[in-house]
């Protein structure tokens, strides 16, 4: 009786765990319809994206960034009349911020381009993630400001972890919760997305990004225009 006991224990977890997984398919499948469906998002090569950070004291900053997919991404930040950057790519990275007191451009450490790698994905982490070898957890719901929000767990094939709450109306990630290291320990960054647009290819994105250090207002997203790949070296 104890081994019949043990079997069904097994088959009931077994069972639990499929149904779970399953859940988590069907959540990361609608998100990917309502933000214009696989088929759209497979033709992303190369994505732009232009707009203004708000920090405190209202000083306006311009962030630019350019994602080249799985080759690139370059962040161009301007702010107080001084221009920096920061550059990934699979196997090195590079950061220059002049209002941090830098005269040249550094390279990032080996755990800065591991755990950046997600951002060289210009189709998200969702799209295909079981291909690129990333895992998603359904944790349950979450209150996100009123909205029981799914709760799901993204754990990179890099090893980072990331947790994004998606709507259950709209299917939109309305939050993004990611865990990294800086300075030797791990730190968590809880962004907020907003504004949805749908592009003429097709897609969907958000327009408003909440950063723990203000809000980022998207003025201009440009897709599969043309990327130099030399702007993925460091200019100084």
């Amino acid at each position: 009786m104890k081994a019949l006991r043990t079997a069904l224990l097994g088959l009931a977890t077994a069972a639990t765990l499929f149904a779970q997984a399953q859940t988590a398919d069907e959540i990361v499948s609608k998100h990917i319809d309502a933000i214009g469906g696989a088929d759209a998002w497979h033709k992303v090569n190369t994505m732009k994206t232009e707009g203004t950070l708000t920090v405190q004291g209202n000083i306006p900053v311009t962030v630019v960034s350019t994602v080249l997919h799985t080759k690139g991404m370059r962040q161009d930040i301007t702010a107080m009349g001084m221009s920096g950057y920061q550059i990934l790519t699979p196997t090195a990275g590079w950061g220059y911020m002049p209002f941090q007191g830098q005269t040249k451009a550094e390279p990032l450490t080996e755990d800065q381009v591991k755990e950046g790698a997600d951002e060289l994905d210009a189709q998200g982490s969702l799209v295909d993630y079981k291909q690129k070898g990333h895992t998603v957890t359904l944790l349950g719901k979450d209150d996100i400001e009123g909205v029981e929000a799914f709760k799901l767990q993204i754990v990179q094939k890099s090893g980072k972890t990331e947790t994004v709450f998606i709507d259950p109306k709209s299917y939109y990630i309305i939050r993004a919760v990611s865990k990294m290291k800086a300075n030797g320990q791990e730190v968590e960054q809880t962004v907020n997305l907003a504004n949805y647009k749908k592009l003429p290819e097709g897609i969907v994105v958000p327009m408003s990004i909440t950063l723990p250090i203000g809000e980022l207002a998207i003025s201009k997203v440009t897709v599969n225009g043309p990327v130099d790949e030399a702007i993925f070296k460091p200019s100084n």
